[in-house]
């Protein structure tokens, strides 16, 4: 499935890095949720780093002469729709799911959305139509998801943790179809600092409005801070720029493949630092997960190992777009 001429230690460094950062941020959520409400602590995150996207994308509008404010219809309508699904619903789902299983288990389910986004694609985007092999693929993913469950009748803390993993899942791949019918004149720099914004002020209402979420229940210890950070500044902003880097050298076949990497840095991360080990049903969940994507992306993944002129086209569509992207897997998104 890897491109082969991926090859510099550079960019492998880049891609292992990326996975990294982003494994390891759910470590940095389970953490903070031990002094701060979950809903409350995905607000923390977003506000700070949307702001400090904002400053960077601000200063790169100076020096590159890209337009910084949103001004049409369509932008604010992409802005809006990702701020409130994908990064708003997302995470705070994302966030209180995490509060029932370990990040391990979260990643798994979290790697669901490239399964998921084709059940949307189906009904809202009419030239979106899955064959056999996707539908099998679809149907795979599911599968995977009710083994890593283990669905309890009594309603256990691992089937409403990971209930609420998938519908973080669907809010994002709702949120990357959704969005896909959108134009955007803005860089992705300032696209996503804004849906970040907006995404940082639904949580913030969420916060105001939800029963046992306050801000005055922040317990500001230094592991918290530690771990508010990394997950603002590193696992967002950081990785939200290395994310881009590599879709821009390798195109979006490539650059989604770094979502299947994360599980395995999540679980040795939880591993080296809570001594947590990831069970035998988790594994297997995430291979069936596995196997499902590579039936969905079957032809792209095999186009991925051939370079031609239509896939450089993509590669520069996705990479220049600003928007989101849902046949080959590019999202508007900051990943965890």
């Amino acid at each position: 499935m890897w491109n082969p001429n991926l090859r510099s230690h550079t960019d492998l460094g880049l891609f292992v890095g990326l996975a990294a950062v982003w494994g390891t941020a759910y470590l940095a959520i389970e953490v903070g949720l031990r002094t701060v409400p979950p809903v409350t602590l995905a607000a923390l995150r977003y506000d700070v780093a949307g702001v400090v996207l904002l400053a960077v994308a601000a200063v790169l509008a100076v020096r590159r002469g890209n337009r910084f404010l949103p001004r049409t219809r369509d932008e604010w309508k992409l802005i809006g729709m990702g701020g409130v699904l994908v990064i708003g619903a997302h995470f705070a789902l994302l966030f209180a799911g995490q509060r029932y299983v370990s990040g391990g288990v979260a990643s798994v389910v979290m790697s669901l959305v490239p399964v998921m986004t084709p059940v949307f694609a189906l009904g809202l985007l009419p030239d979106e139509r899955p064959d056999a092999r996707q539908t099998l693929g679809v149907v795979l993913g599911l599968v995977g998801v009710i083994v890593v469950a283990r669905p309890d009748p009594s309603g256990s803390t691992t089937t409403i943790g990971v209930a609420l993993l998938v519908l973080s899942a669907a809010s994002f791949a709702l949120g990357s179809v959704l969005t896909k019918r959108y134009e955007s004149g803005l860089s992705v720099v300032a696209a996503q600092a804004w849906t970040m914004l907006v995404g940082a002020a639904v949580l913030n209402l969420l916060v105001v409005g939800l029963p046992g979420e306050s801000f005055g229940r922040v317990g500001a210890t230094p592991t918290m801070l530690v771990a508010l950070a990394y997950l603002s500044v590193v696992a967002s902003v950081g990785g939200f720029v290395a994310y881009f880097r590599l879709l821009d050298r390798f195109g979006p076949n490539e650059a989604s493949l770094v979502s299947y990497a994360v599980p395995m840095f999540a679980a040795l991360s939880e591993w080296l630092v809570l001594g947590r080990t990831i069970t035998t049903a988790t594994a297997v969940g995430f291979g069936i997960i596995v196997v499902g994507f590579a039936a969905i992306k079957w032809r792209t993944l095999r186009r991925a190992t051939t370079p031609t002129p239509e896939r450089t086209a993509v590669k520069s569509q996705a990479s220049k777009a600003g928007a989101v992207m849902v046949h080959d897997n590019v999202y508007l998104r900051d990943v965890e």
